[in-house]
């Protein structure tokens, strides 16, 4: 007798693509992931983006100074 195979969504099968993940984020939960070099934006939506999120997450540290 076989059993039936259940897998929640978003385990196993094909591996979704980082893009339609964030993609899917802002449609459904609002939520939006951005990277500060995406070539998509401008440098001033980039700067916005890096002021929000110092404002909500603190400053980061810079690049090749991990503590």
């Amino acid at each position: 007798m076989s059993g039936m195979r259940f897998t929640p969504k978003g385990y196993g099968g094909r591996r979704r693509d980082p893009e339609q993940v964030k993609r899917e984020g802002w449609h459904e939960q609002r939520m939006l992931a951005v990277s500060l070099d995406d070539q998509r934006l401008t440098w001033p939506e980039r700067e916005l983006i890096r002021q929000l999120g110092d404002k909500l997450y603190g400053k980061r540290q810079e690049d090749g100074s991990h503590a």
